[in-house]
């Protein structure tokens, strides 16, 4: 049960490239530069992405002070 909470919290390379509208290509090779993290599961090594980690890059590549990253968390718990 714990790890099925744990990955609800996580979200899938097609999200995050929504999310910020590029092409899932886009989101994987940043994630294979390092420029974001992603988390391996299953053994085909699929990618999710952390719901808090995914609103640090964008506030960070939006330069969103901390009030603002607090608005944007809220607004991911919503959902």
């Amino acid at each position: 049960m714990q790890n099925d909470e744990h990955l609800s919290e996580m979200l899938t390379v097609r999200e995050v490239a929504r999310l910020f509208h590029i092409h899932p290509n886009t989101l994987r090779r940043w994630s294979n530069d390092g420029r974001i993290r992603a988390y391996r599961i299953t053994a085909r090594g699929d990618r999710r992405f952390k719901r808090e980690e995914i609103v640090r890059f964008l506030a960070e590549s939006n330069g969103q002070g901390d009030d603002e990253q607090e608005a944007e968390n809220r607004q991911w718990s919503r959902r």
